[in-house]
């Protein structure tokens, strides 16, 4: 029972959104201002108080990010060529169709679940996690958009959008800022701790109650057929892969659960951002996230209960 304890408030938190959502008691256009500030503030301040904690040595797993990337960038590179060779598709939508099917929510879905089931330990692999999103998979997203675009109208468009994406990104400012605090062992005075802890906690949930709060079952109802199979990608057969990278690689049982609960949870919004941003796909994507969303619901717990035997195996801390 012990499982089901910790992930039914989690989700119970989620429907909760859903239902204020759907009755109108809180109009779904506070999602938005909730995300922002979990995006921006909450998130950020959990990664650097946590990852400024850790000791130096332990902040890059490589392992971890064989596992979770590789899976990440296979789950991608499957899709995108079977689109290439299936579909007559130009190059930003087969970019669109593989990124809804690999580009992983890991910070409003992964990291609150992960820290509110398995504690502060569990935030720094989810943070390795978001910051690979962050700096590799945007990155390639946005590199293969812009190159469709400069071949359709013969201009190459400047190389500092694309960095300028990734360095602003908070989440990215945040965890190296954390990473530099850990490597110059430096320690945050108590109160500053404490001031960075309020807005920590309240990131699980702002986060989770948002993605709730702004679940829209009129999204599904475009691209059913495509969505759902994109969808089957990316909550069943991404984690699969995953989990079998982390057993291949003997992750640490921690470890292994988070790259696999980092795979397994929904489509990025920001995949969403960036179809509408180039106009491609944007019905797809809308479908896809949606339908990654709802599904998880019930995908996720199944996850965490297969992985309960690795669970039973993580040190007492």
């Amino acid at each position: 029972m012990r499982i089901a304890d910790l992930i039914l408030p989690v989700f119970a938190v989620i429907v909760t959104g859903w239902l204020v959502g759907y009755t109108g008691y809180l109009s779904r256009t506070l999602s938005e201002a909730l995300i922002h500030f979990a995006y921006n503030i909450a998130m950020p301040a959990l990664l650097i108080v946590t990852i400024a904690q850790e000791p130096s040595h332990s902040l890059i797993d490589w392992r971890f990010l064989a596992a979770f990337g590789g899976g990440s960038l296979l789950c991608f590179a499957l899709v995108f060529g079977v689109m290439s060779i299936a579909a007559s598709r130009n190059l930003a939508s087969r970019t669109m169709f593989g990124m809804a099917a690999s580009m992983t929510n890991t910070g409003f879905v992964a990291l609150p679940v992960l820290q509110a089931i398995y504690g502060p330990r569990a935030v720094l692999p989810a943070a390795i996690a978001t910051v690979f999103v962050a700096v590799v998979m945007f990155p390639i997203a946005v590199i293969l958009l812009e190159t469709d675009q400069r071949d359709e109208h013969g201009a190459a468009a400047s190389p500092m959008a694309t960095a300028k994406h990734v360095v602003l990104n908070p989440l990215v400012i945040s965890t190296l800022v954390g990473m530099l605090l850990s490597v110059l062992g430096l320690r945050m005075p108590g109160p500053v701790a404490a001031y960075f802890g309020i807005f920590a906690d309240a990131l699980t949930p702002c986060a989770l109650f948002a993605i709730g709060l702004g679940l829209s079952l009129d999204g599904l109802r475009a691209n059913i057929g495509q969505a759902s199979l994109l969808s089957a990608v990316k909550l069943v057969i991404m984690p699969l892969i995953v989990y079998g990278l982390s057993v291949s690689l003997h992750l640490d049982p921690l470890y292994a659960i988070a790259a696999v609960i980092c795979a397994a949870v929904p489509t990025a919004k920001t995949v969403y951002i960036l179809a509408g941003e180039y106009h491609r796909e944007e019905m797809m994507v809308a479908s896809t996230v949606s339908l990654t969303t709802l599904a998880s619901v019930v995908s996720l717990p199944v996850w965490l209960y297969s992985l309960s035997a690795l669970a039973a195996r993580i040190p007492a801390r």
